[in-house]
């Protein structure tokens, strides 16, 4: 078998755990299901009917409050503050619309420069601010505490349709229906624009998760963009205050057969989901780049998808008028402890030249060499410590050597939990045991609380998952993860 065979089973054999079901149908719209938008509590879809809903994920049960009523014409796009606490919505009426996400009123009214329809609107990772792009080719940046208007720019001769801002807020993506992906710093300086898809962008998502380089300093993104072409294509986004900024094409997914309308990672970075003129919903391991499910419920175009921050679910929405909740299932104990046997004997099988593969994967194609010098085989591989990295493999950048230590203790807790048949995000990443009483932190991640109150105790203002600086220390109880747990201690621990 070659090379792209072998890891395309190496990536079954990861994801193989994650099957999926539709577990809920929401058919409340009156029209096309237009965007969608999990907090760590709450769903919202808005539509082409001019309202937005809001549903609890505890049962799926719509909220008193809602919906939400104001815009006079199509609301095209939906989505929480960072804190879940704000929700914003845009609409063909030339206004962004901000609202308490937990009683329905309407927070502020923020009016489009030139009153253009709005197409698309996001915050920044920190809720400083609020993007919203419009029909004129027009971006905003809006204070979000003050709703003053911040900065302002514009493409040419085109429609803004797509927004997104890097994890650390440092950068922002927007897509025009000429093609055109444009990434704009956060005083809306342009830093680069190049023609992405021939026939014009449709989404664009960030992944949560940084990529690790070698320099001091340097941050790396992974972004997905999609367009009518049909195509997924991934980039990788870099910054560093020395060196400047870089984007660069990796790749091109092509699941679909026409064009695509909507993309979104998960919350760990492993998955991308696409939404098509197809009908259908693929997901994507990232790893791989290989399809794991395609899924066809839908029976007219799929516009959105967003997955949950902190629970295996995916929401899709479409042209039906409707939105499908999927869950991610995991395999008994029984089966999970047969597929870590599986997994791990996989894995010490892997020659010199899957270590390779593997390397590139993971963005580390710089040790390559190295790894082939040394003959690190997957047996080697599984055996790496810091000291061997530093003084066997002389790998002197500090950087590199701790994301090929997390890497490779990625495949261990992995073989870990399907060992013990505990869903990944019960485990907490401080301790590494099922939380009891599981908090958000403002890093988008879940921690047992003494855990994390503690961490920050020890004056450690950083993020335990990304070691960047922790936007607040406010700490947020996760009640629908802790409900979750409970539900499935009372089934497995009978």
């Amino acid at each position: 078998m070659g090379l792209e065979g072998r890891l395309l089973n190496f990536g079954c054999l990861l994801c193989v755990r994650n099957m999926v079901k539709l577990i809920h149908t929401l058919a409340d719209h009156g029209d096309d299901v237009s965007c969608c938008a999990f907090s760590s509590s709450l769903l919202a879809s808005c539509s082409l009917d001019k309202s937005i809903r809001l549903y609890s994920l505890s049962d799926f049960a719509e909220l008193p409050h809602s919906p939400l009523k104001f815009h006079t014409y199509a609301v095209h796009c939906c989505c929480f503050s960072p804190s879940g606490h704000v929700l914003a919505s845009c609409s063909t009426d030339g206004t962004t619309v901000l609202w308490s996400a937990h009683s329905g009123h309407t927070l502020t009214v923020l009016e489009q420069p030139g009153g253009s329809p709005v197409r698309v609107c996001c915050f920044s990772p920190d809720s400083a601010y609020l993007a919203s792009g419009a029909a004129d080719g027009s971006v905003v940046l809006w204070n979000a505490q003050s709703y003053k208007l911040y900065r302002c720019g514009s493409v040419k001769d085109s429609s803004l349709v797509a927004c997104a801002f890097s994890p650390d807020g440092g950068l922002f993506v927007t897509g025009s229906s000429g093609g055109d992906l444009t990434v704009w710093d956060d005083r809306m300086r342009c830093l680069h624009s190049e023609k992405a898809h021939d026939l014009g962008i449709t989404c664009c998502s960030f992944s949560s998760q940084p990529l690790s380089g070698g320099e001091q300093g340097l941050q790396s993104y992974r972004l997905a963009s999609c367009g009518q072409d049909c195509e997924i294509k991934l980039w990788i986004v870099s910054f560093t205050h020395v060196l400047g900024f870089e984007l660069k094409y990796k790749s091109t997914l092509s699941g679909h057969c026409a064009p695509v309308l909507a993309c979104a990672f998960s919350h760990d970075g492993q998955m991308l989901a696409s939404g098509s003129v197809d009908k259908s919903v693929i997901i994507y391991g990232i790893g791989t780049q290989s399809v794991l499910h395609t899924l066809t419920q839908h029976t007219r175009y799929v516009t959105t998808c967003a997955f949950a921050p902190n629970t295996l679910l995916l929401a899709t929405g479409s042209m039906d008028k409707t939105v499908n909740i999927w869950q991610f299932d995991l395999e008994t104990p029984c089966q999970a402890g047969s597929m870590n046997d599986q997994l791990k004997h996989f894995i010490e099988d892997w020659s010199e030249e899957d270590v390779s593969v593997w390397l590139r994967a993971q963005g580390l194609e710089d040790l390559v060499g190295i790894f082939r010098v040394n003959n690190i085989d997957g047996k080697e591989l599984l055996h790496l410590t810091k000291e061997s990295l530093a003084g066997d493999l002389k790998i002197e950048s500090l950087g590199l050597r701790n994301k090929v230590l997390r890497s490779i203790e990625e495949l261990r807790t992995r073989m870990d939990s399907l060992s013990s048949g505990i869903p990944d995000e019960f485990i907490c990443p401080i301790t590494r045991e099922v939380m009891k009483d599981p908090v958000i932190a403002s890093d988008g991640y879940s921690y047992e609380r003494e855990a994390m109150e503690s961490w920050i105790h020890k004056k450690k203002r950083t993020s335990p998952m990304t070691n960047l600086a922790l936007p607040s220390l406010v700490l947020t109880p996760n009640r629908t993860l802790k409900m979750a747990i409970n539900r499935w201690l009372e089934t497995h621990q009978k």
